[in-house]
This record gives C-alpha cells, sequence and structure tokens, in this order.
C-alpha cells in the first residue's frame, strides 16, 4: 500500500496494460501513467502484428492507441493518463490541437501531452482555455519550464480530482546521457516554481534508475513517472521511502546551475529551443511512422 508519509504521485511510464495490472498489484496502489508514441510501439499486441509484417494504417494506429488509453483508464479510473498527440517539426499547432481535443474525449481521465516547441505551447494555450489538461513534455532547461508556466496562466479549476490541469515533464534521464546531472534541473524547476501561482505540477521523467525515483521523492516533484522495472525494484526495496539524509550519488555528472527567471513575461519570450526537444520529438515521430504503411 501507498507508504503514509508519501506525498509524490507515482506513474508508470509504459504503454501496455499489463504491465499497469501488475504494478497496482506489486505496488498496492498506482496513481496514473504516461504513454507516447515509442512506448505504443512496444506494445506486446503491437509488435505482433508488427513481427508479421502487418503495419497500421494512420485510422488504425489511431485506433489502436484509443483502445490501449481505455483499457488504462479503466485500471486506473481515479488517476491520469497522459495521451501523446504526434508532433513533428513541421506539426502545426492546430494540428496537434485537434488531435488534443480528439483524444481529450477518449477518456475521463487524461492530459494530452504537447512538445514544449513554439507551436506545442501555442496548442497547450488555447487547450487550457477549452478545459483540455496537459503535459507538457520534452523539457530539458528552465526557461522551456518557465514558458509552460506562463503559457498556462493560472491553469483554471482542477476537473480532475487531486490533479493539477498542467504537468511539466522535466526528461531527466536524457540529461544524464548527455553528461549533465538531469536531478538539478528537478530541483531547479521546483525552486523556480516557488515564486509562481502553483498551477503547474512538476512530472520527473525519463527516469532510469531507483536514484532517480529516491532523490525525486526527496525534492518533493509532484509526480514521478518511471519504467515497469524501476517501479519493481522499488517494491522489491518495500516502498522505501528517502530519510531526511538521503544524499543522491551525482558521479561524474556536471551541475546544472540555478537561473533567477521571471515567470510572468509573456511566454514567447522565454528561449525554449532545446536540442534535446528537437531529437525527442524526431525519436517519437520515427517511432510512431515505423507502425504506419
Amino acid at each position: 500500500m501507498r507508504p503514509a508519509n508519501l506525498k509524490t504521485k507515482i506513474f508508470v511510464d509504459s504503454g501496455d496494460p499489463k504491465e499497469t495490472k501488475e504494478l497496482i498489484k506489486l505496488l498496492g496502489f498506482l496513481d496514473g501513467q504516461t504513454t507516447n508514441p515509442t512506448l505504443i510501439s512496444k506494445n506486446p499486441e503491437a509488435k505482433k502484428r508488427l513481427e508479421k509484417g502487418q503495419k497500421f494504417s494512420r485510422e488504425e494506429i489511431l485506433s489502436f492507441y484509443k483502445q490501449v488509453v481505455r483499457e488504462i483508464s479503466l485500471l486506473i479510473p481515479w488517476g491520469s493518463i497522459s495521451v501523446e498527440v504526434y508532433a513533428d517539426k513541421n506539426t502545426s499547432a492546430e494540428e496537434m490541437l485537434l488531435q488534443g481535443q480528439e483524444m481529450f474525449s477518449w477518456i475521463p481521465n487524461a492530459h494530452i501531452k504537447y512538445p514544449t516547441t513554439i507551436e506545442g505551447l501555442k496548442a497547450a494555450e488555447q487547450s487550457v482555455k477549452e478545459g483540455i489538461r496537459v503535459n507538457m513534455t520534452l523539457v530539458f532547461s528552465q526557461e522551456q519550464a518557465a514558458a509552460v508556466h506562463a503559457a498556462t496562466k493560472n491553469g483554471g479549476v482542477e476537473t480532475l480530482p487531486g490533479f493539477k490541469n498542467v504537468f511539466v515533464s522535466p526528461f531527466i534521464g536524457r540529461l544524464d546521457d548527455k553528461g549533465k546531472n538531469g536531478m538539478d534541473l528537478i530541483k531547479n524547476i521546483i525552486e523556480m516554481y516557488k515564486k509562481g501561482d502553483g498551477h503547474v505540477a512538476v512530472l520527473t521523467a525519463s527516469v532510469r534508475n531507483i536514484n532517480h525515483l529516491l532523490y525525486a521523492i526527496s525534492l518533493g516533484s509532484d509526480i514521478i513517472t518511471a519504467p515497469f522495472k524501476v517501479l519493481q525494484e522499488w517494491a522489491q526495496q518495500q516502498l522505501s521511502i528517502p530519510s531526511d539524509t538521503f544524499s543522491y550519488d551525482t558521479g561524474n555528472l556536471t551541475s546544472i546551475p540555478y537561473q533567477e527567471i521571471d515567470l510572468d513575461k509573456d511566454w514567447h519570450k522565454y528561449n525554449i529551443a532545446h536540442e534535446l526537444t528537437d531529437i525527442g520529438m524526431d525519436r517519437f515521430s520515427d517511432d510512431w511512422n515505423a507502425l504506419i504503411k
């Protein structure tokens, strides 16, 4: 069962409802799930189909994604399920918004994932006005997180009990891969958001190991999404909660310094360009396109 002193919400990062079921048994609770095109491409049913050389049409893959998301939603009706739009470097805000509107109608507990780019932020800004909950993904800098806060001002009244309408998802593992301490970004965004109105939840994403998970809990991240194997390992450790003396070993990773950033500027004025956001979009769109005839 959920540890009494655990305030952070725990999500699984997966496109497989079987993993959802297994984790609910292992942990005794689960607060939500994040999905994306790569995870859907790894779904066992999708893999079986591809192994037979049977790719999906665009309509079929969307229908498959919808079916998977609905199954997950039924398993975690109390939680939040993140559903990601298709977006490459040429996808317009209008195209993203149309997808977001459609996907938001699939289940009652969706957060729609948009990339943290100019077009993605435009789509998010309009989505929030329409009452669509959003999860801004592929975040690699404080300025990107500041732009998310500004573009989704106030965030509206919470429409899913226990969850803010806006999530920001910094990808820590991919920063680690570049030799930078991704967990510093989580710490910096949490600190920066203390100056804001509290409408954005910090969701620690791209978790690679148990220490990422424990440190994110220690920092007070609102939400953590982790792959099945990391949450399985945590279950084997009896859902241990880090003590006040917990120390995160940064190894040889370079620290990411805190920046003083004004959260009240127009969101267009922040420098949100980031190479890793572009690479992440390419990876997701390539994995999605690999499923399609």
